[in-house]
């Protein structure tokens, strides 16, 4: 039997119970758009922890303080040990390390911000001049704090674009005077509309100079310092200069930890990748299923269509050729179906980024293949015993049956 004869027949018997069929292909595309879908959930998650990292800064090493491992309890530390603030005077000691371009303070606490009888509740962070560069952050209008002592600082504010809509509206809100706390500041700038980022978002904060934000929280402590690496070259001696500087300022103790923001990255893209593996490989389960479907719906078919195998044999077809011709309709049926399957998946995914747009839900092209070639091979794995039933059936037994 020629190959057009071949799929002229797989297509004749697929086409012959429209019913069964559809059931089989809608299985095998459930299966498919499982695996797309899913996919592009866990790979969308991926790229929404990278591209949030990667909007506070490039070449970040960022300083907590507290140290963050653990270790043996010693009593004698419990009583001459006690972890120092992270002060400003600590921020600026960092400027001396040769491998860090900036430094930038921040300290952070909510207030009031009241102005001609608007009042609402916002973040306030406590930040230094190079704040801005650092994050890589625009303004929409004025400027932004200015570079002095870090000890003092003018009172004056920048404030988020939400802020500015909501407590001024179509009217100017540089020069204006607002109430943050007990404290009066002069807005000299606002913000671009950047929405959120690792959970701050700048739209509804207020910037005002460190020291005034840490005399308004009453606190002497830094949230974070965040250091700019003259490139990404230099991180990794820019994270051990700082260590030290730190080390030698606090008698002798690294009471701090200093995170780089490839190590933060690093982590996540193989967490959030190993996640996206194990749920595709959890997806892929509903594909066996479907493949027990086609193995059951083609002896079905071997079943019905047993008289017409016995005239095939009779007219001269062999085995091979009947075994192949039902290997061809699997193959053909699983292949609609992963194709629909791989439509409708890519269909969910532009739903979800829709709902969404924040997250990018784009399936990885590796999972569209792999889904297609699942589904195929299982597909016709499935198929391999009922062809061979339909290959061994006696042609003259079959012929009795018609």
């Amino acid at each position: 039997m020629r190959a057009p004869d071949l799929l002229r027949f797989a297509r004749d018997a697929a086409t012959g119970n429209p019913l069964r069929t559809s059931l089989l292909v809608l299985a095998m595309a459930i299966g498919v758009a499982a695996v797309v879908v899913l996919t592009a959930l866990g790979d969308g998650a991926r790229r929404y922890v990278i591209n949030e990292f990667s909007s506070i800064g490039t070449n970040l090493v960022i300083v907590l303080p507290g140290r963050s491992q653990t270790g043996g309890f010693n009593p004698g530390n419990a009583i001459t040990n006690t972890p120092r603030d992270l002060t400003i005077d600590d921020a600026q000691a960092l400027l001396r390390a040769s491998a860090v371009r900036r430094v930038a303070t921040l300290a952070i606490g909510t207030s009031e911000i009241s102005v001609g009888g608007k009042l609402r509740e916002v973040v306030v962070a406590g930040t230094n001049a190079q704040f801005v560069d650092v994050r890589r952050l625009a303004l929409a209008q004025g400027r932004f704090l200015a570079d002095g002592d870090w000890r003092r600082g003018a009172a004056e504010a920048v404030i988020g674009a939400k802020i500015r809509d909501e407590l001024f509206g179509r009217e100017s809100a540089l020069g204006q005077r607002v109430r943050i706390g007990d404290r009066r500041f002069r807005i000299v700038g606002v913000m671009a509309s950047t929405g959120q980022g690792l959970g701050m978002n700048t739209d509804e904060t207020v910037i005002v100079p460190v020291a005034l934000a840490q005399a308004m929280f009453n606190s002497n402590t830094l949230f974070r310092v965040l250091v700019e690496a003259n490139s990404r070259e230099t991180i990794e001696q820019a994270k051990t200069q700082v260590t030290e500087i730190i080390k030698l300022r606090h008698e002798g103790e690294e009471d701090v930890t200093v995170i780089t923001q490839d190590a933060v990255l690093a982590t996540f893209d193989k967490l959030l990748g190993t996640l996206t593996l194990a749920v595709a490989g959890i997806a892929a389960i509903s594909l066996a299923v479907a493949g027990i479907l086609v193995m059951n719906v083609m002896l079905v078919s071997v079943t019905q269509r047993t008289a017409e195998i016995g005239l095939l044999k009779a007219l001269g077809a062999t085995g091979r050729t009947i075994r192949t011709a039902f290997l061809v309709e699997a193959a053909m049926l699983s292949l609609a179906g992963a194709v629909l399957g791989f439509l409708l998946g890519h269909a969910g995914a532009a739903a979800i980024r829709l709902l969404y747009p924040a997250y990018p839900a784009y399936p990885p092209d590796w999972a569209a293949i792999a889904g297609l070639g699942t589904a195929l091979v299982t597909g016709i794995l499935f198929g391999v015993l009922p062809a061979r039933r339909a290959a061994q059936l006696d042609p003259v037994e079959s012929l009795a049956k018609r």
